[in-house]
């Protein structure tokens, strides 16, 4: 999210390519990231932070480069979740389970064929085109079918529109199904049990027993091994001798190995290698970067000549029980710089806005500096403001991942409001300092339409989530040694029901698969022009130190061929098994071997024995899988080409540009800045929103 309030290509490869080299220098072979899904379609959306925009031609434009910056570094990239991933909310029936939701099946998403293709699929046809050597398929269901186990979200418009050449693995235990699965474009299975810890796997030796029978054709398997290998090679996996050093689901250098098996021997899992390098100054250089200046009534940049300088709020100090207080970051007791969820990790240091300023203030300036960091301490609070020459308010809204649940919020927010209770502790110091700046760490939108016009407050900074260089980055843009460029990618709305859209947080279906309808263009931005509502604050708006001037507009055709659609044949399914070599139908050939460790709880490929109904643990074991399956499951001849298709992206004549746009952009300002020039069309049809960011 951050990265796409930069507005800026060169960060999304940084970031990717920083991120990319850590996980090369712990050993790891794949990087469950970036993400474009969530879009964030909802506003209360839990993880749309992960991602970068609702809007999907700025996911789109960044998601490539990022896809890139990791594999340069070494490490497969994954684009998930695939797709229409839109909310915490049973997206997983377990979860939801133990949050109380009596429900026997993940939420559906209906998406009509015009919004996948504009909406959900634009960004990952962008991370296709630009290499991504693996896609993660999600919990939800599309159109009433899990996204594990679509076969036309993952063969028909990924594997053949997209020409996807990589492998497809699923998110954690989201695997539905073992044949169904296969067939239907699955190709990993994370982490291999089904049923989290359970030790079973609709895979394994189910697997193993289904290409054996012959229900799975060898060349289902072969495509499986050769898209995994593929991607491990297309990055250069063969030519990095990096041992994995680290054990995410342990803290302590030597833990059981495998972690699930009370018997397992102790082994070293934790080298705690520092991976870092200079990276924190990438950290910085984005952190800043992305901070949106909402306002300015001539406050900012701060001189450095006020004479008392107010910090209140709890968001801007650090957390007294440390700053990876809680699994997951699933607590907000301080400064917020990162959501919560399994997209987090542990902080290596986190520089808190009140230690930034304090430090600054103490050395670079002769003002005084003072903190109420307590939202409640009502009358210190206004003891500091009374006194103070500016006084600087932190507030913040927080979400995450559904596994987790912090005050009451299963994942998704339950609202858009600021949390603990920022509206009344903005309301209370600019009711008393007229030279108030509200600093703002937020997970996405929030309501500011109760104070953000307070003549009061002179200043409204948005920061997202910074990360570990949170203060200092914020330092450089209060006291001007970094001139705020970033942009909202989003939009902020008057009220909730502005945006016109909302999470589903009850089921609607009984017991069954809760419904939702996410068909349709009009998100965000695109909603407010329909309906003329008028944002508090636009997408894509940010204010800078400098101002700039537009002139020179021309647009000139490219002379772009016309479109041809795709047409013709794949080859088909290839054979690579020497045609000597058969696959054995006698089942004591796939016995668990004698010599080899057995771990409980493992997912082995192995038989425990040739009895199939035990290997199957399924009463249904032994139906033709034309009974189950549909026709053609199995069919290994060529396949047409789809129109939209042909190469990795879809057809070529899709990325074409038709037009090149061109305009003077003159800084008329005092100090150097930087200017986000957007790009909108309007698209005359039906139903088609009033502009669309097409350039940046």
């Amino acid at each position: 999210m951050n990265v796409a309030a930069t507005w800026e290509i060169k960060y999304a490869y940084a970031h990717g390519n920083v991120m990319g080299a850590e996980f090369r220098d712990r050993g790891a072979d794949i990087l469950l990231r970036p993400v474009c899904s969530p879009l964030g379609i909802h506003p209360e959306d839990g993880r749309r932070f992960e991602g970068f925009s609702p809007d999907p031609h700025l996911s789109g434009e960044l998601i490539a480069p990022t896809v890139k910056g990791i594999q340069d570094a070494g490490v497969i990239a994954n684009a998930k979740h695939y797709f229409a991933n839109e909310q915490e909310h049973f997206r997983h029936v377990p979860e939801a389970a133990s949050n109380g939701f009596n429900i026997t099946a993940s939420v559906s998403a209906y998406v009509d064929d015009k919004t996948m293709h504009e909406l959900f699929l634009w960004p990952f046809a962008n991370a296709v085109k630009a290499g991504t050597a693996s896609i993660m398929c999600s919990y939800n269901q599309i159109n009433n079918s899990y996204g594990c186990s679509n076969s036309y979200t993952l063969n028909y418009l990924l594997k053949n529109e997209l020409d996807f050449q990589g492998f497809v693995l699923t998110d954690y235990g989201a695997q539905q199904g073992g044949v169904n699965a296969a067939f239907a474009g699955m190709d990993m299975s994370l982490p291999g049990d089904s049923i989290t810890a359970s030790g079973f796997s609709c895979w394994g030796p189910n697997f193993t027993l289904a290409v054996a029978n012959g229900t799975v054709p060898e060349w289902r398997l072969d495509d499986m091994c050769i898209r995994i290998m593929s991607a491990y090679y297309k990055v250069g996996r063969d030519k990095i001798n990096t041992s994995v050093n680290f054990d995410s689901f342990a803290l302590t250098s030597d833990a059981q190995v495998p972690a699930l098996d009370p018997k397992a021997p102790i082994q070293h899992v934790n080298d705690y290698a520092n991976v870092r390098a200079n990276h924190k100054d990438l950290v910085r250089e984005i952190s800043r970067a992305s901070i949106v200046m909402l306002k300015n009534s001539g406050a900012l940049p701060l001189s450095g000549n006020e004479s008392r300088v107010a910090i209140v709020g709890e968001d801007a100090r650090s957390d007294p029980d440390g700053i990876n207080g809680c699994r997951d970051r699933s607590c907000l007791n301080g400064t917020l710089a990162m959501g919560w969820g399994s997209g987090s990790w542990l902080f290596p240091y986190l520089v808190t806005p009140e230690q930034a300023i304090s430090s600054y203030v103490e050395t670079q300036t002769n003002g005084s500096v003072s903190s109420v960091t307590n939202n409640w301490a009502d009358t210190s609070i206004e003891y500091l403001a009374i006194q103070a020459s500016v006084a600087l308010v932190f507030v913040n809204a927080d979400s995450g991942e559904a596994y987790l649940t912090v005050d009451g919020n299963y994942g998704d927010r339950n609202n858009l409001t600021l949390w603990k209770s920022g509206d009344d502790l903005i309301r209370k110091v600019s009711s008393i300092c007229n030279n108030t700046v509200v600093i703002m760490h937020t997970v996405g939108p929030v309501l500011v339409s109760e104070w953000y016009d307070n003549p009061n407050i002179t200043g409204i900074l948005w920061a997202g989530l910074p990360g570990q260089e949170s203060g200092n980055s914020l330092v450089d843009v209060l006291y001007g040694s970094y001139n705020p460029s970033g942009k909202l990618p989003f939009t902020l709305g008057a009220t909730h029901s502005d945006y016109g859209s909302t999470i589903l947080y009850s089921p609607n279906n009984g017991a069954n698969a809760p419904q939702t309808n996410l068909s349709g263009l009009h998100i965000d931005y695109r909603y407010f022009d329909a309906h003329n509502i008028t944002p508090i604050y636009k997408f894509g708006f940010g204010l800078s130190y400098a101002t700039f001037s537009y002139s020179n507009l021309t647009i000139t055709p490219t002379g772009a061929a016309p479109y041809v659609p795709t047409t013709g044949s794949t080859k088909p399914a290839p054979s690579f098994r020497n045609p000597n070599d058969t696959i054995s139908a006698n089942l004591s050939t796939y016995l668990f071997p004698a010599d080899n460790p057995h771990y409980e709880r493992y997912i082995y490929p192995y038989f425990p024995s040739t009895n199939t109904s035990a290997i199957s643990s399924s009463p249904l074991y032994g139906l033709p899988g034309s009974t189950y399956l549909p026709p053609g499951y199995n069919d290994s001849s060529p396949q047409p080409l789809l129109p939209a298709g042909g190469a990795p992206g879809g057809n070529p004549g899709l990325w074409e540009a038709l037009y090149n746009v061109t305009a003077t952009i003159t800084n008329t300002g005092p100090v150097p800045g930087y200017e986000v020039v957007q790009l909108y069309v309007g698209l005359e049809g039906d139903d088609e929103p009033p502009r669309v960011l097409r350039g940046f």
